[in-house]
């Protein structure tokens, strides 16, 4: 009896420590099973700080900040030691009157430092302003790079909402045949309706089930492709706040075509025009003399013996000027500076395409823009009257005064409706976000 309360009392403890632990376990599930809801605001800072893509480009820009500070290290004194040893393991000798002299002691040691700079080195002076004119084409290139990033995650983040409300459109027209089936059963089954609107609302509800398992399926890809650009877990849940009826507001006919002055590309096109005309001015100015000055002090001592405390160590400074003067080159200097210039017509004539390309984009999107405002307008008034046909032909058919072939109509009107209104909202914001990247906005609100 002993035993058996023991063995009892032993079960209780076990039990009792387990229900908390279950219930913790239980809890932080379902913490990790809640989606991380967001905005678009924050869709775009987790972007523009965790996507790869970003942060490479910020690291390209250090990159050539360090490139930049070595040039310039050129200014400075290269002061640099040295040291020698050498071991004669048979010394020169030489024949005179008979006798051979051997000449030099068996170890030679010889150290010192120096120190060497440019006074004046033209080339070197125009590769400082090209080394500076790097780091502004790096920033710029990493300022494309976010532009492009809040351009593709807002337009997913749209694509996102989309599929949502492409979604809730499907489930509706699924719930109502649904219910519509349902009256047309009750009907059929007292044999006030024939077997053809019995079959026929059959038909409607497996028609509508397919739209809706593929709409779950567009939203599934649709945040698969926002968490990729994200930089998060493609296993992390995530849901986007609200519609597409949210920017109904943001929907004006006062549209500007999006101007260049900003344009990231434009101001690459610019600092590389300049960078070429720098390398232009550097190629040139390799035909300038150049000067430098230079310091030694060296120490040498030499002895037949390793005993270094006995050396006598003999020292000797050198001051120096270099001047060099270019003479000829084979034609190498005259060679280069054509290439340059070659170079710098070939950029401008690229340029003057991108520009030509940029602007017939903008007014591309403006006259889309345009349309999408006329079809929103068009599609809006279009949705009230078809949901009150819809459901005057619900209401007639359930007092026979209408056919099941009207109320499927009604449906799809009212349905193509909805969409439309849904797309023009959407077409249109893709199309604001893709104005915005040729202005070289960061965000909606800058345009």
């Amino acid at each position: 009896m002993k035993l058996k309360n023991l063995f009892f009392t032993l079960l209780t403890a076990v039990v009792v420590m387990a229900v908390p632990a279950m219930a913790q376990e239980n809890t932080e599930v379902a913490v990790q099973s809640e989606p991380l809801v967001i905005t678009l605001e924050q869709a775009l800072e987790i972007a523009l700080s965790e996507n790869p893509t970003v942060k490479i480009a910020d690291q390209t820009i250090e990159t050539k900040k360090y490139a930049k500070k070595g040039t310039y290290a050129a200014l400075w004194p290269e002061i640099s030691a040295s040291a020698t040893y050498q071991r004669y393991i048979e010394k020169p000798s030489f024949h005179i009157m008979g006798q051979t002299l051997r000449m030099g002691t068996t170890n030679n040691i010889n150290g010192g430092f120096s120190a060497a700079m440019p006074l004046i080195n033209a080339q070197l002076w125009k590769s400082l302003k090209l080394s500076a004119l790097d780091v502004e084409l790096a920033v710029e290139q990493a300022r494309s790079s976010r532009i492009d990033m809040v351009e593709q995650v807002s337009k997913a983040y749209f694509q996102v909402l989309l599929a949502k409300d492409s979604y809730n459109v499907y489930k509706r027209v699924y719930d109502n045949a649904v219910e519509n089936h349902k009256i047309v059963e009750k009907k059929y089954a007292v044999g006030a309706v024939s077997e053809y609107d019995f079959i026929r609302s059959q038909v409607s509800v497996s028609n509508a089930e397919p739209n809706v398992f593929n709409a779950e399926n567009t939203i599934v890809v649709a945040l698969w492709q926002l968490k990729a650009l994200l930089g998060l877990d493609l296993e992390k849940d995530i849901d986007c706040v609200g519609t597409l009826a949210d920017y109904e507001a943001d929907i004006t006919s006062q549209i500007e075509v999006a101007g260049l002055e900003n344009n990231s590309t434009m101001k690459q096109f610019d600092i590389q025009e300049d960078m070429l005309l720098q390398a232009l001015k550097v190629k040139r100015a390799a035909n300038i003399p150049s000067l430098a000055a230079s310091i030694n002090y060296m120490w040498n001592a030499m002895d037949e013996t390793m005993a270094l405390a006995h050396y006598r160590w003999m020292g000797s400074s050198t001051a120096a000027f270099s001047l060099s003067i270019p003479i000829f080159s084979g034609g190498k200097r005259r060679a280069e500076i054509k290439q340059a210039k070659i170079e710098l017509s070939n950029l401008k004539l690229q340029r003057e395409n991108t520009e030509r390309q940029l602007r017939t984009a903008a007014m591309s999107y403006y006259s889309n823009m345009l349309t999408n405002v006329k079809q929103y307008h068009a599609s809006s008034e279009n949705i009230s009257q078809a949901k009150r046909g819809y459901e005057i032909a619900v209401k007639r058919y359930e007092v026979g005064g209408g056919t099941l072939v009207d109320v499927d109509n009604s449906q799809l009107a009212y349905t193509q409706a909805e969409l439309s209104r849904s797309t023009a909202i959407y077409d249109y914001l893709v199309n604001r976000v893709s104005m915005a990247k040729i202005q070289g906005a960061y965000s909606l609100t800058e345009n």
